[in-house]
């Protein structure tokens, strides 16, 4: 792995207070601001929300954050009224123990398993663990990532440095997720720092446009989560020009897509990593609906899992998406191969189509819909027998 490139101004802990099973685990992460910083967040959109989420989005955006408290293996999610209370009271501990002020705030984030208390003593525990470990630098961000992992198979994070007018601004990513993953939002944690000074609404915008191009664009299994949240601390260290917003900006963007693409690549069982470009629909809201609607196609999923060159499961979905299409001017090439063009199906090598699935973790859709301006891409994993396994079994 390259070397991350962590912003000034924070520091990072992870440790094991003993809330997942698995020995030895991290389960409680701190990621603090030297001073209060500006916060921005996006939460699930599930009507059903965890206790987490409902305290943290109301603190945000901000210019008083201190940071943010995470434990996994617990979701407090569907906790009623000691869930909330459980919350506000990680906050608190947290904040008391980095010698916040009475006009900060810290923000929370939980996940795991849905419907169970929090063991407030390890929360506390770890708390303290983690106070008594805080350190800059990437050994210290790897350790607070480490600690917000459940179902992951590997560390999911991303790093950017930009060099600007009044020095260098540095942007630093992690995000957890394998399954529950269905867009809007999809990211189940993910908390992306900087040094750069930015204004509460001007971080809000910038991570909503980003996440809307990015974690708002992928899925497992379309099942959206109670806690999903994703978090932009600013702590505020290096001016941006005016003219210079809108390549941070991109550059967050771009940090978001290699972030939200590295969990779907991880979906539970998964054996590919499925890219679906849309084109030439009339807005990029129609091309997202039809990259939508296909990456959630179970059909779909299934024939990647056996490379089978099923074109007809890709423009049928296309075609219910709900979203106008020219089957005229609908074109579908897979892996590059062009499986079907202007309505009619083309000629091609299934052998050597179905190898190039095989052969690969990655598989690419195109799909031209039409003549307009629209496009979008999508990113989910394929669907196997492994993923039904593992999920029928996970609480027990």
């Amino acid at each position: 792995m390259s070397r991350l490139h962590v912003p000034k101004g924070f520091r990072f802990s992870g440790v094991s207070a003993g809330i997942k099973s698995k020995a030895n685990a991290k389960d409680v992460s701190l990621i603090i601001a030297d001073q209060p910083c500006t916060a921005a967040g996006c939460f699930t959109t599930n009507q059903i929300v965890a206790a987490p989420v409902v305290y943290s989005r109301s603190l945000v955006p901000s210019t008083s954050v201190r940071g943010v408290v995470i434990n996994s293996g617990n979701a407090n999610a569907c906790t009623g009224v000691r869930g909330m209370e459980d919350a506000k009271k990680m906050a608190n501990l947290a904040l008391a123990a980095v010698g916040g002020e009475d006009d900060e705030s810290m923000l929370v984030m939980s996940t795991g398993i849905i419907g169970r208390f929090l063991p407030m003593e390890k929360i506390g525990n770890g708390i303290a663990m983690a106070t008594s470990s805080l350190a800059q630098g990437e050994d210290a961000f790897l350790a607070a990532t480490d600690g917000i992992m459940t179902t992951d198979a590997f560390r999911k994070v991303e790093s950017r440095v930009m060099p600007l007018r009044q020095g260098e601004v540095a942007m630093a990513g992690m995000a957890k997720g394998a399954g529950m993953i269905g867009p809007r939002m999809a990211t189940m944690l993910a908390i992306v720092v900087t040094d750069a000074i930015l204004s509460p609404e001007a971080a809000r915008q910038m991570l909503q446009r980003a996440a809307n191009r990015s974690f708002n664009r992928i899925s497992v299994e379309g099942h959206m989560s109670t806690n999903d949240s994703l978090v932009l601390l600013a702590s505020n260290r290096v001016a941006v020009a005016d003219q210079e917003i809108s390549s941070l900006e991109a550059a967050l963007e771009h940090l978001c897509i290699d972030l939200a693409k590295k969990i779907p690549d991880d979906g539970e069982g998964a054996t590919h990593l499925i890219e679906i470009r849309v084109r030439g629909a009339a807005t990029e809201d129609d091309a997202d609906q039809i990259a939508r609607t296909i990456a959630l196609s179970n059909l779909v999923k299934t024939a990647i899992t056996g490379g089978d060159p099923n074109w007809g499961r890709i423009v049928s979905a296309a075609g219910y998406a709900g979203r106008p299409i020219d089957p005229s001017r609908t074109r579908l090439l897979l892996n590059g191969f062009r499986l079907f063009d202007h309505g009619e199906p083309q000629p091609f090598d299934a052998k050597a189509v179905s190898q190039s699935i095989r052969s690969s973790k990655e598989t690419t859709i195109d799909l031209e819909v039409g003549s307009g301006d629209g496009e979008a891409t999508h990113w989910t994993s394929d669907l196997n027998a492994e993923y039904v396994h593992f999920n029928s079994e996970y609480t027990t």
